[in-house]
């Protein structure tokens, strides 16, 4: 399949090295000196090249908050069957820019942040192919994730975003409840130092993506949850209630068994 690429983050260039290898590929950035590792493909200066090389798919994997926009840039320049794809980790007005384009799509997620996995052994991750994806795109990026040996799921538009809210923000928020009461007092303990290490990586994130996450329409109730148990263990905290205490580890550990066994989605 003939492919353009517009965005060569950290994400667009793992998709670009690796795409390369199998299909004629066009890349694109804003920041043309972020195109020179890509020897094997062609290096577009402007979207508007588009036109000439009339790609069969159209990946953008620009950041969270520019997608529909450089979508908006780039159809004129597409071919009315160029499929388009879109990378997004929260997928909330997409939807309804695909309805109204009239244009063929495929949305995915790959669930591996760049700065937590080895994108070269990925085969622990996940992946999500959005279920309202036309078939052959579908197809397309379901063989490109087994290739890697990901598990993939295939979720609705709503329930991508739904998930996510549990997915992404719950881990975030706790992340950001520790980095905010983290000083400069030195400390040895082994926990710390791991809890230190996932919100270091947390707020690596671009703040934009940190912001869109967190403004999913489905991430409040997941906040107003943390905050409720909170309440709650201060609540046994304060009344130094060594019951009720094992009673909260002793669901703690049952809720963490529930996930030995992930379902799979593929």
């Amino acid at each position: 399949m003939k492919i353009a690429l517009a965005g060569t983050g950290k994400m667009g260039s793992w998709l670009a090295r690796n795409l390369e290898k199998k299909h004629p590929l066009a890349v694109f950035d804003r920041e043309p000196s972020r195109l020179a590792p890509f020897q094997q493909s062609v290096r577009l200066p402007r979207l508007d090249a588009l036109e000439d090389y009339r790609p069969e798919l159209f990946i953008n994997a620009v950041s969270l908050q520019n997608t529909i926009e450089v979508f908006e840039a780039a159809l004129p320049h597409l071919g009315k069957d160029c499929l388009l794809c879109d990378l997004a980790s929260i997928k909330g007005d997409l939807p309804a820019f695909y309805r109204r384009s009239g244009r063929r799509f495929v949305s995915v997620h790959p669930m591996f942040g760049p700065n937590f996995s080895d994108l070269e052994a990925l085969q622990s991750e996940n992946a999500v192919i959005i279920s309202e994806s036309d078939p052959e795109g579908a197809a397309f990026f379901r063989e490109f994730f087994l290739h890697f040996k990901l598990t993939i799921f295939a979720l609705p538009f709503a329930e991508h975003d739904r998930m996510m809210a549990y997915s992404l923000t719950m881990p975030f928020i706790s992340s950001m409840v520790f980095a905010a009461n983290v000083d400069n007092q030195t400390v040895p303990g082994t926990t710390f130092k791991k809890h230190l290490e996932v919100a270091r990586g947390v707020l690596s994130e671009d703040d934009q993506l940190l912001a869109e996450v967190l403004f999913n329409t489905h991430s409040l109730s997941q906040v107003e949850k943390v905050a409720r148990k909170l309440d709650f263990l201060t609540h046994v905290i304060r009344a130094r209630d060594y019951d009720e205490a094992a009673r909260v580890f002793e669901t703690l550990r049952q809720n963490l068994k529930k996930r030995e066994s992930p379902e799979a989605g593929s």
